[in-house]
């Protein structure tokens, strides 16, 4: 399957949304889950934005379709536009260092409601969140 920068776009809207219902429901392992897909998917978005006509590559492609979220940064060319907010707000270093803890092996772990809590935070809050800001980059 070939996705699209708007495709990972779409995802990325659709997971966060996802893990906000989760959370709501107390399931919070799925909640922070599906956060860290929602990350994951935005900063593919940005890479995709690249190639193209922002076509996403296919798997041929390997180092793209890695779950490691610095890794993603670095492939979307975002490195300068992270230091940059990192320098212009402390509140979003604590939101990346945050995000940075997800992995894709986090399905295999139970999170409580403070760990769900304090991700989606981190990912979806207007000021200083992660997400915000890579919308800003697709």
């Amino acid at each position: 399957m070939n996705l699209n920068r708007t495709d990972l776009q779409k995802l990325s809207n659709s997971r966060i949304r996802e893990a906000q219902i989760l959370f709501k429901s107390g399931e919070y392992s799925g909640a922070y889950y599906l956060a860290g897909y929602a990350v994951e998917c935005a900063l593919k978005a940005c890479f995709a934005k690249g190639v193209k006509r922002h076509d996403f590559p296919d798997k041929r492609v390997r180092d793209v379709f890695t779950h490691d979220l610095p890794r993603l940064i670095n492939y979307a060319g975002l490195n300068d536009e992270l230091e940059l907010a990192k320098k212009a707000s402390t509140k979003f270093v604590a939101s990346w260092d945050v995000v940075c803890k997800w992995t894709e092996e986090s399905r295999y772990s139970t999170w409580a409601r403070n760990d769900a809590e304090q991700i989606l935070d981190a990912i979806a809050r207007r000021k200083d969140g992660v997400l915000p800001w890579i919308k800003q980059l697709w």
